[in-house]
């Protein structure tokens, strides 16, 4: 397999992962807060969002790095916590964007060397391969502390792995 056809396969798992933990996170019941329960899930709620935002973030710092274009965030995270909605579509959007740029990369673009500068000021040097890793194993991860607070409201999270990507997008695999 190539590093192409791994990067594409990986993107598309990305955009899956995304689109069954957005699902998740909308049945957490956030528009009261009458008892403990509501508060708590309401605190979940808040929670889940900080961190899909924090994800969403990063890979608008991380896209903009390989394309050796300036952005305009100061930090991982915005001040502000977006509605759920608005920010499915804009991470929607972004997958199909990566999605797209990866298929249009040569592999020499992949293998050169990018500087950038990290939001803290720090300077950072990353090939276009290695900026894609990260953004992969980085949504991985906090997707999983998502997942996390959905269990401790009793909310099952989707079980986001690989594995079940590929079996549920290419069934011939289970033969």
């Amino acid at each position: 397999m190539s590093s192409g056809t791994l990067l594409t396969s990986l993107f598309s798992y990305k955009a899956w992962a995304n689109k069954e933990l957005f699902a998740s996170v909308a049945s957490i019941d956030a528009s009261s807060s009458k008892d403990a329960t509501d508060t708590a899930q309401a605190s979940a709620r808040h929670a889940a969002l900080r961190l899909l935002n924090h994800i969403y973030v990063v890979d608008c710092i991380f896209f903009a790095n390989l394309q050796q274009q300036t952005h305009s965030y100061t930090a991982t995270n915005t001040p502000e916590t977006p509605l759920l909605n608005d920010l499915r579509q804009a991470v929607e959007q972004l997958d199909t964007e990566y999605k797209r740029f990866i298929e249009n990369i040569s592999p020499a673009m992949l293998e050169e060397n990018i500087m950038f500068t990290f939001t803290d000021g720090d300077k950072g040097c990353m090939s276009r391969e290695e900026m894609l890793m990260h953004v992969i194993a980085h949504g991985t991860y906090h997707r999983g502390a998502v997942g996390r607070i959905l269990s401790q409201i009793s909310i099952a999270p989707p079980r986001d792995l690989y594995t079940k990507f590929l079996h549920t997008s290419e069934p011939q695999r289970r033969r």
